[in-house]
């Protein structure tokens, strides 16, 4: 276990390092001169780029995790593998071509963009929730059955705070996914960092590409940071230490 989150814990360092270093040539080469000499502009972008993470990670986590909750109550057990399969379908369309497909329907703008995000945030909440859920003892649940616990209480304290870690897992990775892939709503009109990207990778100026590529990569840390930092908090020390097994 030891080895494990030591090897994990390195890894997490070096990519850090690296951005720091990244961070550190761009600031000599002064490609961040405008977030200085726009400011007001960037902060509009980095605003909607974190509206458009914060929206479609909430519906995804509302929907996601009942789902995943209902699906693996005992009646519902038979449509699971239906359910599975229709949320692993929406993750394999292409991300612009859900941007496409929803043009025609929701116009160009914000809606179209955070519904997209919204379909690619929900397979990692949904599968976690449902592979935290299933990792149950049963032992443990049929204790709580023999205690008198009815199914709401057996839910509530024993089987989501012991599937709370493999849940926040999910969510921390759907929030990270959608912080890169929230750059795409600039195609449809839906602002963000994207904006800046795009601008510099057509203009071949790396300052605008850097001034928007950044801030979106220390986002993406930053949210994975505090989603951990979460996890210690909610997590009960035990389920803890038996998922870093």
């Amino acid at each position: 276990m030891n080895n494990k989150k030591l090897i994990g814990n390195g890894f997490r360092f070096f990519i850090y390092g690296l951005v720091i270093a990244f961070v550190a040539w761009a600031i000599y080469n002064q490609y961040f001169s405008y977030i200085f000499s726009q400011s007001s502009t960037f902060l509009v972008l980095l605003r909607q780029h974190f509206v458009l993470v914060l929206v479609s990670s909430v519906l995804a986590i509302l929907i996601a995790v009942p789902a995943g909750i209902v699906i693996t109550r005992p009646k519902f057990r038979k449509a699971e593998w239906l359910i599975t399969n229709i949320v692993n379908f929406g993750q394999t369309i292409p991300s612009l071509a859900v941007l496409a497909l929803m043009i025609s329907v929701l116009g160009i703008g914000f809606n179209t963009a955070v519904f997209a995000l919204f379909i690619y945030s929900i397979l990692p909440i949904f599968r976690n929730t449902v592979a935290g859920l299933d990792t149950i003892d049963p032992n443990l649940i049929d204790a709580a059955k023999g205690m008198g616990m009815k199914p709401s209480q057996i839910l509530f304290r024993i089987e989501l705070p012991n599937a709370v870690y493999s849940i926040l897992a999910g969510i921390r990775t759907a929030v990270v996914l959608n912080i890169g892939t929230a750059a795409l709503a600039y195609v449809v009109g839906g602002g963000g960092l994207g904006v800046w990207i795009f601008t510099g990778i057509q203009l071949f100026d790396n300052g605008f590409l850097i001034s928007g590529a950044i801030p979106v990569t220390i986002m993406a840390i930053l949210a994975d940071y505090l989603l951990r930092k979460l996890e210690n908090v909610l997590v009960p020390k035990g389920a803890r230490e038996v998922s870093n097994t």
